[in-house]
Formats: structure tokens, sequence, C-alpha cells
């Protein structure tokens, strides 16, 4: 009887652990997600060729507000 009462605070002490394992996984993998998103989107407005001013201070700033996000996730 004793055991059984115990076994239940060691599998919620590892249930535990457990769940935080995994958020920190999945905390780590929504970030390499958001780089791999910032880093496409970067590449892509590099692509991205104008002759116009406007369009092209569009996309400088597009571009510079990628890069920020990116160095606050390194």
């Amino acid at each position: 009887m004793a055991n059984a009462l115990q076994q239940p605070e060691v599998e919620i002490g590892g249930m535990a652990k457990e769940e935080a394992r995994r958020s920190a996984e999945q905390v780590r993998t929504d970030r390499a997600r958001e780089k791999q998103a910032l880093n496409l989107q970067r590449e892509n407005i590099l692509s991205q060729r104008t002759s116009s001013p406007v369009r092209r201070a569009a996309l400088e700033a597009a571009l510079a507000h990628v890069e920020a996000q990116i160095v606050k996730l390194a």
C-alpha cells in the first residue's frame, strides 16, 4: 500500500521533468522555424529588383525589419 502511494509521486515528478523537457524542445523548434521563415523572407527581399525608388525604399525597410528580428532570435 505504501508503495502504491509513493509511485504517483515518482511519476508526477518524472512527468514534470518530461513536460519541461518537451516544452524546452518545443521552444527550440519554434525558434528554429521562425528563424528559417525570416531567412526565407530575407532571401526573397534580396532577390527582388526594382527601378522604383519608392519600392526600393520599402524593400530596404522590410529587409532592415527582418534582419532585426533575426538578430533578436540569435
